[in-house]
């Protein structure tokens, strides 16, 4: 939080802050990502006139936060799933018998 004040004006930082109590979203993401939307907006003028046609932020107002947005965008996993049988194979020993020491036994 305190890091951003070194990239965004104070009054968007404000308003940020403003913007996620509203939703209630008590994170440094929300309040980061509100404050850029709004630095953004001043900086855009057609965004700002779209800005102004939306409802304003009430009780009821979504935030999105940045680790669900990550969530959401992540590609498909395609590769195989792990195997754990090569850490299996560490953990039978051979008894000198021919059979299989087990936890808490003796070998």
């Amino acid at each position: 939080m305190l890091l951003l004040g070194r990239h965004l004006a104070h009054e968007h930082i404000v308003a940020g802050l403003a913007t996620a109590l509203r939703a209630g979203a008590l994170t440094a993401d929300a309040v980061a990502l509100e404050a850029r939307k709004a630095a953004q907006a001043e900086e855009e003028p057609a965004a700002a006139e779209v800005q102004t046609q939306r409802p304003t932020a009430g009780p009821g107002a979504s935030v999105t936060f940045l680790h669900e947005w990550k969530l959401n965008h992540l590609p498909p996993d395609t590769g195989p799933l792990p195997s754990v049988t090569h850490y299996d194979q560490l953990l039978r020993h051979r008894r000198a018998d021919g059979g299989d020491v087990r936890e808490g036994e003796a070998p």
